[in-house]
């Protein structure tokens, strides 16, 4: 089984910048995916960014392309998101996904392991 903990969240200024965190543990595989996914109030989990090992291939949802950075230390199998311009309208649960394989989904289903997630608040 595969391990995930999300660190980092927590309160950050309208247009500020935060960046989390997702460490995982356990079983380790060759090829993987490791993303993140968001879940705001009475609203579905989307997805947010990936990347992919080996290679490093990274992949954004539209809405964040050019705002959010996501980069991932395959050594520490550690994955980073950086929050850039933080809108007002995005306050959620950010958690830490991962798959088995070097395919990637932007559905929540294509994931296998999951973190517990991480609070992020905005202020305005």
């Amino acid at each position: 089984q595969v391990q995930l903990v999300e660190s980092g969240g927590g309160l950050v200024q309208a247009g500020g910048s935060l960046r989390l965190s997702c460490a995982a543990s356990g079983r380790t595989f060759s090829r993987y995916a490791m993303g993140w996914f968001r879940q705001a109030p009475g609203k579905e989990r989307e997805f947010v960014a990936v990347i992919r090992w080996p290679g490093g291939n990274i992949e954004y949802a539209n809405s964040v392309a050019g705002r959010f950075a996501i980069t991932g230390d395959n050594a520490k199998n550690t994955v980073y998101l950086q929050i850039l311009n933080q809108n007002p309208g995005e306050p959620a649960v950010y958690y830490c996904a991962a798959r088995s394989d070097q395919y990637y989904s932007t559905s929540p289903s294509g994931y296998d392991y999951w973190g517990q997630g991480t609070q992020v608040t905005v202020s305005s």
